[in-house]
């Protein structure tokens, strides 16, 4: 029998939030063991899916899902057929630039739906499986997210453990609020790596105070000092590559989680839409010097663009799609398009009419207005004039009930 999600987790907004774990010594070990072995059964169906060229879960369920059972005997049921979704989602993310077979962390992160896992929230605790039994475990949190256990659907969760403390990352569901309608035009925002985000109000974001030139300097110290430290090679260098690891990426998460929480906050407050770029492989479309690509390929865009997405969502707001074409080149005002627009990087001069200002600035209002038109376009089906057979079926006179 088929499961059925909820209308709420139909049409609700997922989100996730994160628990922290508190197990007894012997819990830990458990977990521990349950962690290794689901890895492991999920590099040996990855092995068995590359060699066989099997990468869909009904054919793979087929192939692998009794050897699995058969080559670990602590592993559950269920537990191998999560094994086996794993392994036919890593190939289908990235199937394109596999050049082997897919091969899982020992310590990694184990996802764990509700056949593995239940709940007690009066007691605030997680009975989680193990190869060796279940274990209950206490669980904590911040308010808000002890507050969304309590009152949300809640569905799958990924068991992490990461530097001696057991994680717990649950997906939720939010309701969904209406739709507003954007009354006062689009907020139009202008991302790049020089700087991060430049809204057509004129704000330079993440802010004055810690603003690009600070995360740009930031950035560069940072990878002065991994690079010398992975040159040094030593067992002090090594560990100390270990203490900034990851440090880089929470940073650029926080500030994208600055600059679209500023940016949704201001469009609400304006009762403004959001208008975003397409960005979508820009990578390949930009020729940059080698002392660039660092950069261009460290500029986390798609992040900012999600979190903006997610929280324009939460908000009531839509994200209409813009095209990133010539949007610092055009002008606003009479809508001249020439590269001559641009005599410096930072500078816009219209050729035509003479306008000057920053050119992400310029970029910022393009986009705004583009998002005008790309709303109008999403809101009007039969703006394009074409023959569609939805049009034709309803202006057919409905058909009388006694005939002709």
């Amino acid at each position: 029998m088929a499961i059925r999600r909820s209308a709420t987790k139909r049409h609700g907004l997922p989100s996730v939030i994160q628990l922290r774990l508190a197990p007894t010594p012997a819990q830990a070990d458990a977990l521990t063991a349950a962690v290794q072995v689901c890895n492991e059964a999920a590099s040996f169906v990855s092995r068995l899916a590359w060699q066989q060229r099997t990468l869909t879960v009904p054919e793979l369920h087929r192939l692998a899902y009794y050897p699995v059972r058969a080559q670990f005997a602590g592993l559950g049921a269920q537990a191998a057929v999560r094994a086996i979704a794993r392994v036919a989602g890593a190939y289908a993310n990235r199937r394109a630039t596999k050049t082997r077979a897919h091969v899982f962390r020992p310590h990694g992160a184990v996802p764990y739906d509700a056949r593995l896992m239940s709940w007690n929230r009066d007691a605030r605790t997680v009975s989680l499986w193990t190869p060796t039994g279940r274990v209950t475990v206490p669980y904590t949190g911040r308010p808000e997210d002890l507050k969304a256990v309590d009152t949300l659907p809640l569905g799958e969760a990924d068991l992490i453990y990461r530097r001696g403390v057991w994680l717990l990352q649950v997906t939720v569901t939010l309701p969904k609020p209406e739709v507003r309608e954007p009354v006062n035009g689009f907020l139009g925002v202008d991302q790049g790596v020089a700087n991060l985000a430049v809204t057509n109000d004129g704000a330079v974001l993440p802010g004055p105070i810690h603003g690009n030139g600070h995360v740009r300097s930031l950035r560069e110290r940072r990878h002065r000092e991994r690079r010398r430290l992975q040159k040094k090679g030593t067992s002090s260098a090594r560990r100390v590559l270990r203490c900034l690891s990851g440090r880089e990426h929470r940073m650029m998460t926080d500030l994208n989680h600055q600059i679209s929480k500023h940016v949704v906050r201001e469009a609400e407050r304006t009762g403004r839409g959001i208008a975003l770029e397409d960005l979508r492989g820009i990578r390949g479309r930009v020729r940059a010097h080698r002392f660039q690509r660092r950069t261009l390929h460290g500029w986390a865009f798609a992040q900012l663009i999600e979190f903006t997405r997610y929280k324009a969502a939460r908000a009531g707001g839509r994200l209409p799609a813009g095209r990133s074409r010539l949007t610092s080149q055009a002008c606003p005002d009479c809508g001249c398009v020439s590269k001559a627009n641009r005599p410096a990087r930072g500078r816009f001069v219209c050729t035509v009419c003479g306008l000057v200002g920053h050119a992400d600035h310029i970029a910022a209002c393009n986009i705004a207005a583009r998002g005008v038109v790309g709303w109008a376009v999403v809101n009007q089906p039969h703006a394009t004039g074409l023959p569609s057979a939805r049009r034709d079926r309803e202006s057919k006179p409905p058909a009388s009930a006694g005939g002709s």
